[in-house]
């Protein structure tokens, strides 16, 4: 039996693979478990949610129980495990046990690893093509690999569900395979799943039984913490130089920016975050050029307010984009104001009469998305109280703030697979670039999501449709980006790999790879 939805290098052996795996993979049967992308049915709802998180607290109490539950040979390839979820020929349905309708643990687990299966072709399916098409004299090595990539699979589903179900003695042992296995230097999935294995592992050493109450130790700062941050520096650049996705973003927010201030002569652009700090202010030089070369005369001045805690490396900023103004006959005003966004109050930027407002926003404000809202509302209506012309909003586009762990689990391997796949795209398999991006930049925000929780993970990142509902809540109204050509054409400008692709969605624009979303650009008004 072919699975449509294992990568080709997996289907190579379906016999084995149903041995192993157990599992119906058709179409059908996944279309009727999940009725929203990524998110099974039974976690629609908050009640099931809740039930299922009791559950697990409940199998804990029984040990023995739950490593037959969650071990790799019973949980995925246990043949019994096939009963409950169906074959091939009776439909494939998925049998509910109990009257309430919810799920036990092992459909759980039986839901994530028939999701990830799906997940895992769109990633993958190009480089298991090139090893099929490899020579016969390298087959055995390619059947090696197939299982070698199954188990690698397998074992980190089953490692985050003990994870998640606090099963510690269990996880460790997993864990000891994965970091045999998952390598800094192997395939794309091998690499991402090396810094999913990191997450674990931290979220692990976090872990206490169910009903035990205790803080959270912060670590103490040392000596190696200063060389650590330089080298995420690094990578954050290495990023912005050789992926699209922050690029991308200045690009849409540009070109919205003069649109809105077309034929005004006081402009004002507060820039949220100022991209972290990104050295040089690249965004906005390119804003002050096309500010200097619009058709008419160039406004008479323009003000930038950069909104961090970044204070020295903004004031260097800065002095280098006067400079850089002065030389193409822009006045440039240029002001800091030291606060993050959560304690940012409107008084705090000073806005002239007469002046046109836009406000920027590049992959920030998923920071102060808290589980109470409160926090998110907060900074939107500060804005909306600005009256800006236009809110520019770049974010990520993936659900990595969901309630459940295991569901933050998957969707951060399905978005985090796609972006190691494209990096293999961009640079050679041992080149230390790749390997700083992925260990200090994507790594960070992979371990953020995976290991923390509260207010220790700021990496919620959330859908386009999602963040839609928040702004227009919030009292903004969109305003459709129709550029969809001139995004086309800024790929082709700058020679992005093949591979990256542009969708429109309701107005907003999507930066994808092989239309698989990566982040997202929208434009808003008051």
């Amino acid at each position: 039996m072919a699975h449509g939805f294992l990568p080709n290098e997996f289907q190579k052996s379906t016999d084995r693979i149903d041995e192993v795996v157990g599992l119906d993979l058709k179409l059908s049967a996944y279309m009727a478990f999940c009725s929203y992308p990524f998110m099974p049915s039974s976690m629609e709802g908050n009640n099931n949610g809740a039930d299922w998180s009791h559950r697990c607290s409940e199998d804990t109490r029984d040990t023995k129980r739950i490593k037959q539950d969650i071990s790799v040979p019973e949980s995925i390839g246990s043949t019994t495990s096939v009963s409950s979820v169906g074959n091939s020929s009776s439909g494939s349905s998925i049998s509910r046990s109990g009257s309430t309708g919810s799920l036990n643990l092992r459909d759980h687990i039986l839901t994530y690893t028939q999701r990830y299966l799906v997940v895992v072709d769109e990633v993958v399916d190009d480089e298991a093509a090139a090893m099929i098409n490899n020579s016969d004299q390298e087959s055995g090595s390619e059947e090696d690999e197939t299982a070698d990539g199954m188990r690698l699979l397998q074992l980190l589903i089953a490692c985050a569900e003990a994870v998640a179900c606090r099963d510690k003695s269990h996880a460790s042992a997993l864990l000891s395979e994965l970091r045999a296995n998952a390598l800094v230097f192997g395939s794309s999935f091998q690499r991402v799943a090396s810094c999913f294995v990191q997450g674990l592992a931290d979220r692990l050493a976090l872990v206490q039984p169910f009903g035990t109450v205790g803080a959270r130790v912060a670590p103490v700062m040392n000596i190696m913490d200063i060389a650590i941050t330089d080298k995420k520096e690094e990578a954050f650049r290495l990023v912005y130089e050789i992926c699209p996705h922050i690029k991308f973003g200045h690009f849409i927010a540009n070109s919205s920016i003069l649109e809105a201030f077309e034929g005004e002569s006081f402009v004002h652009v507060v820039d949220l975050g100022m991209t972290l700090g990104l050295p040089h202010g690249d965004q906005w030089r390119h804003l002050i050029q096309g500010l200097a070369n619009r058709a008419g005369k160039p406004p008479s001045r323009l003000r930038i307010t950069a909104v961090g805690l970044c204070f020295n490396k903004f004031n260097i900023i800065g002095q280098e984009l006067k400079a850089y103004a002065k030389d193409l006959g822009i006045n440039l005003e240029f002001a800091i104001v030291e606060s993050n966004l959560e304690s940012l109050k409107p008084e705090d930027i000073k806005i002239c009469d007469g002046e046109v407002l836009a406000v920027n926003s590049i992959l920030q404000l998923h920071c102060v998305v808290k589980e109470s809202r409160g926090a998110l509302n907060s900074v939107l209506q500060m804005i909306h109280e600005l009256s800006p012309k236009v809110l520019v909003l770049v974010e990520q586009d993936s659900s990595h703030n969901g309630p459940f762990f295991l569901g933050r689990f998957m969707e951060a391997l399905h978005y985090y697979s796609a972006i190691f796949d494209s990096l293999d795209a961009v640079l050679p398999k041992y080149d230390t670039r790749r390997a700083k991006m992925e260990q200090f930049y994507f790594a960070e925000e992979i371990k953020n999501i995976v290991s923390c929780e509260g207010p220790d993970r700021v990496e919620r990142h959330e859908r386009v449709d999602q963040w839609r509902r928040r702004m227009s809540r919030a009292g903004f109204q969109a305003a459709p980006l129709r550029m969809m050509s001139q995004a086309k054409q800024w790929l082709g400008n700058n020679k992005v790999c093949e591979g990256y692709t542009v969708m429109e969605d309701k107005g907003c624009l999507v930066l994808g790879w092989k239309s698989k979303p990566i982040v997202a650009a929208s434009c808003w008004k008051c």
